[in-house]
């Protein structure tokens, strides 16, 4: 008897034939080749009489193929949820050029390996294929960069050419453009806010700037910063010059919308690191944006200011609006800046010369002169001479306050000179 149990021991190679031919069509290719590594290797002669070596290899085997075949089927359980996500992310953000072989290859071993896997690891390439991720939609950076600008600016003209031109400019590098305000019109756009993230849609206003023919949209939430007047209507700043970026292009419409917000947060970091600007006492350059009664907005190197009468001029004026209009250039002096707050303070006044100077000596007492009413004040007249003097006058006996009107020009003669208040006082004698 053990000589017979002997015999079929003796060829090694083909009991690990059947073994292996059975352990193919349950584990991949690449446990194959460890069995025969084993066998050959690992089991001395003799030992077949008291153990079958062969069998319980074989099981060891199959179950050290079943759990690494488990375990590499778990693994890619998590990971594909992950890859799904990116391979749907993947085509989008690289739309237009060629698939790359080792992805689709880590893809299909994968696949190749769960088709053989436990019907537990199966369930998640199924769903793949049934639900598979969709596409995100492009942005609208990826759909401008995605144009034919040559068969959309064939028909162009040199100046359409050239506006259109410095539009991608700006939209692409953020160098920013100024224009003037010609209108207001209502639309419907979507916007996110910033505290929640919700994107809604919401009507607005939209500054109107028209550089040769293309629109440009300025929204209102894009228009104000620093000490501007956020919420105010658009209406008041027609004829204003304002610089601003291109924030999105519709190049088929024709249209674009811009921020100005952008553009003034660039000017104030330009002007925060020019100490010869920012200095006190440093003479520049200020836009007028809007004009009130009694208050101005004027924007200087991205910071809008609101000014009074008292920072803008000498004279007496009842209302700004008479005096100044949007778009007007004034210069002004650096009066105040604090780098830490980003807060600019500006006189325009500063920057004229004080005609009190030498009044005195421009118009002597009993002097007559031609002035203009500017304003009334508890019983008095405020006159302006032509040189920017201030005169404080008082009625004729022979007229009363309801015979003049802001506005009407008057003859005046000089009564006397205050130095310590710095004012001229005189008398109404007739309209000019």
């Amino acid at each position: 008897m053990p000589r017979k149990k002997t015999v079929p021991t003796e060829p090694m190679s083909d009991p690990p034939v059947e073994v292996t031919e059975s352990t193919v069509e349950t584990t991949p290719d690449p446990v194959e080749q460890l069995p025969s590594d084993i066998l050959t290797g690992s089991t001395p002669p003799g030992e077949g009489l008291e153990i079958p070596s062969v069998p319980s290899e074989t099981d060891a085997e199959t179950e050290v193929a079943s759990t690494e075949a488990s375990e590499g089927a778990e693994e890619p359980s998590s990971d594909d949820a992950d890859m799904t996500v990116d391979f749907a992310e993947e085509p989008a953000s690289q739309e237009g050029s060629p698939p790359v072989p080792e992805t689709t290859a880590e893809v299909e071993e994968a696949v190749s390996e769960e088709d053989t896997s436990p019907l537990v690891a199966e369930a998640h390439p199924a769903e793949e294929r049934e639900e598979p991720a969709p596409k995100p939609e492009m942005s609208d950076r990826e759909k401008f960069f995605h144009l034919d600008f040559h068969k959309l600016d064939r028909n162009l003209s040199e100046e359409e050419r050239r506006e259109w031109n410095a539009i991608y400019a700006s939209y692409r590098g953020g160098s920013p453009l100024s224009g003037t305000v010609i209108g207001v019109d209502m639309f419907s756009l979507n916007v996110r806010s910033r505290r929640t993230g919700e994107v809604r849609k919401r009507e607005m206003s939209c500054a109107i700037v028209v550089p040769y023919r293309v629109r440009i949209l300025i929204p209102e939430t894009e228009m104000w910063s620093g000490e501007g007047r956020p919420g105010m209507s658009l209406n008041h700043i027609m004829g204003a010059t304002l610089s601003f970026n291109i924030i999105k292009v519709d190049r088929e419409n024709g249209f674009a919308l811009a921020s100005r917000k952008s553009a003034m947060k660039a000017r104030r970091s330009y002007f925060a690191h020019r100490a010869e600007l920012n200095a006190l006492g440093t003479r520049l350059k200020c836009r007028v944006i809007d004009v009130g009664p009694v208050r101005c907005t004027v924007e200087c190197y991205g910071h809008d200011i609101r000014l009074t009468q008292k920072d803008l001029c000498y004279m007496s004026v009842s209302d700004l609006r008479a005096v100044y209009r949007p778009g007007q250039e004034l210069d002004c002096v650096v009066t105040d800046y604090d780098a830490d707050a980003d807060r600019l303070r500006i006189s325009v006044k500063a920057a004229l010369s004080d005609p009190f100077e030498g009044a005195e000596r421009r118009h002597p007492v009993n002097s007559r002169r031609q002035a203009v009413i500017s304003g009334k004040y508890a019983g008095g007249v405020f006159c302006n001479l032509p040189d920017g003097t201030v005169c404080m006058c008082s009625y004729a006996y022979q007229y009363e306050d309801s015979d003049f009107e802001i506005g009407d020009t008057v003859i005046l003669t000089v009564k006397r000179f205050d130095s310590n208040k710095r004012q001229m006082y005189g008398k109404i004698l007739s309209k000019w």
